[in-house]
């Protein structure tokens, strides 16, 4: 009879659990790369338009202040953003873990119960083998004996 876990169900729930928290992580992370990647435009942008401000029209740096104004306002809204979003990868990763810990308590009594489970099973071989090997020599014996009293009769 094969090994059978009896709680095999819940582990593979939980390890279901633990692939969803893994997706829920990498989320996360593409969250924080996308912001990332914004604050680098923005700062790009902010750049360039400096860069263009010292060639502009002296007409326009009034416009080009308030423009670099709000870019830097956005720049500090990105930066916010990255921390809750920082903020939010680490809580994910937390769970995660809590996860990926569930999933290895599982696995490790499971891995303990198929231990025992191959050590009952080598008991119950040595238990036939011994009664096979009694067998066999009771009745060797009583062969043994046959023979004697065959041999005493003749």
């Amino acid at each position: 009879m094969p090994f059978h876990y009896k709680l095999q169900k819940i582990l593979e729930i939980r390890i279901r659990k633990k692939e969803e928290q893994l997706q829920e992580v990498i989320k996360a992370q593409e969250e924080v790369n996308r912001i990332e990647y914004l604050i680098i435009k923005n700062r790009e942008e902010i750049d360039n338009l400096s860069k263009q401000m010292r060639t502009a029209d002296p007409m326009m740096y009034e416009q080009y202040d308030k423009f670099i104004k709000h870019l830097w306002e956005e720049d500090e809204k990105l930066q916010q953003q990255k921390l809750e979003a920082i903020e939010n990868l680490n809580k994910e990763k937390e769970l995660l873990r809590l996860r990926e810990q569930e999933v290895n308590v599982l696995d490790k009594h499971k891995e303990h119960k198929q231990e025992e489970y191959i050590q009952e099973q080598k008991a119950r071989e040595l238990k036939e083998l011994n009664e096979i090997g009694s067998q066999k020599h009771f009745l060797k014996q009583s062969a043994q004996r046959e023979e004697q009293e065959l041999s005493e009769n003749k």
